[in-house]
């Protein structure tokens, strides 16, 4: 499985904005092949601070994603949008048996 965590800063004339386009994304993504769980959260320390969590199958079905043109979109717009440099992080994950 494949982990993406992300998150963006957004300023406060911004922020319902960014909170529109990123629930737009998570939806249309949560419809694609091999994706497990896309989400978008607010953080709780920091109401401008948007959160993404993404899980996929494999490397391919995330490759795939990334090359949907509205993903690009949704790239181009969130980045014209946020206050800071978005952040993301890429994980390989497998589950442990407890």
């Amino acid at each position: 499985m494949i982990i993406v965590w992300g998150a963006i800063e957004a300023s406060e004339q911004n922020l319902a904005e960014l909170l529109a386009l990123s629930l737009a994304h998570v939806r249309r993504s949560r419809l694609e092949p091999g994706c497990i769980q896309h989400s978008v959260q607010i953080d709780a320390e920091n109401p401008h601070r948007i959160v993404f969590y993404e899980e996929w199958q494999d490397t391919a079905a995330l490759q795939t994603h990334f090359a949907v043109p509205a993903s690009n979109d949704f790239v181009r717009q969130l980045r014209a949008l946020c206050q800071t440099t978005p952040e993301m992080k890429i994980y390989r994950a497998e589950p442990v048996e407890m």
